[in-house]
């Protein structure tokens, strides 16, 4: 786990992703749940995001917190999401959660993949 020596990284959450996630939290009738953001091997350009809403943290999770909505990143996927943000955008292609990521030396076109 963290020491007192080694700060946590960061990782935002915008507005708009908070008000989204209050949006379908309340949809669910499930004030509790929250948005877990994971990386995992794949996609088009070697690691891929994955969201996904839950009700429960898991032990080696950071939880980042943003107008009373929570982020939850495990440890393994927080060292390749240190310091990004996630933003929720409505544009001509569609809506999404979007993740600007400082650690990406690559993305996709989509946005859902990128490589380090």
């Amino acid at each position: 786990m963290n020491d007192m020596a080694t700060p946590l990284p960061t990782v935002g959450l915008t507005e708009s992703a908070a008000r989204r996630v209050a949006a379908l939290a309340a949809a669910e009738g499930n004030a509790a749940l929250m948005l877990r953001l994971a990386v995992s091997g794949g996609g088009c350009s070697g690691f891929q995001y994955g969201f996904s809403l839950e009700d429960s943290r898991q032990p080696d999770d950071a939880v980042f917190e943003r107008d009373g909505i929570k982020l939850v990143i495990d440890s393994t996927s927080l060292e390749l999401l240190a310091g990004s943000e996630i933003d929720y955008v409505e544009d001509l292609v569609g809506s999404y959660f979007k993740v600007s990521n400082p650690n990406a030396s690559s993305s996709c076109g989509c946005g859902s993949s990128f490589a380090v």
